[in-house]
């Protein structure tokens, strides 16, 4: 795998809109996760700084992050937060692909889901919540499979696709069963409006 280091710091860039968070409540129960993180795009440089600042003010400065480079196309050796500098380092196999690990030098480690950007609200909200529940046991990576399994995680790109797929599909047993030629373009239209409507997640 190709990583690319972003070994830039600029300040210039606009200032990121506060960091989309759900925290698991303090409790003696340890689960495998300490909340989710919803992102607004893939780029760590603009999207860290928020997150950290959040956080510095909840749980300690946050002096180290690291990431598993699957999902993010570029990895900055640091971020400026605040009045100080995030680290930045990145693991392949040792980390979980949805799975974001803050470290502060003083008060400990925390691990975060990672919610992709182009996650509907509705199953954005059921991530954060069940990332968020004390003692749980589901790793990032499960969450997000489930999530996924239930058919409500596509997203819209991959709904077209499906459907897409299905259309095909019933073009070519028309075909099979004797049909001479596919349904006409109107008769697949009605036919597709017709449908129940999706849920209207766009993940």
């Amino acid at each position: 795998m190709i990583v690319t280091i972003d070994r830039t710091t600029s300040s210039e860039r606009a200032p990121s809109p506060s960091a989309r968070l759900s925290l698991t409540p303090a409790s003696r129960v340890k689960g495998r996760l300490d909340g989710a993180w919803w992102p607004r795009s893939r780029d760590l440089t603009r999207e860290l700084p928020p997150l950290a600042a959040a956080l510095d003010s909840l749980w300690g400065r946050i002096t180290w992050v690291t990431v598993n480079p699957a999902h993010w196309p570029v990895i900055p050796r640091k971020v400026p937060v605040a009045g100080h500098t995030v680290r930045v380092g990145w693991f392949t196999d040792e980390q979980d692909p949805h799975k974001l690990i803050l470290l502060s030098y003083t008060v400990g480690r925390w691990d975060l889901l990672v919610i992709p950007p182009e996650t509907g609200a509705a199953s954005a909200a059921r991530l954060l919540a069940a990332a968020a529940t004390v003692g749980g046991l589901r790793t990032a990576g499960e969450l997000m499979a489930d999530e996924v399994v239930t058919g409500d995680g596509i997203d819209a790109r991959g709904r077209e696709e499906a459907d897409s797929v299905d259309a095909r599909s019933r073009e070519e047993t028309w075909e099979n069963d004797g049909g001479a030629a596919p349904p006409s373009p109107l008769a697949r239209h009605v036919g597709r409006a017709a449908r129940p409507s999706s849920s209207g997640r766009g993940r």
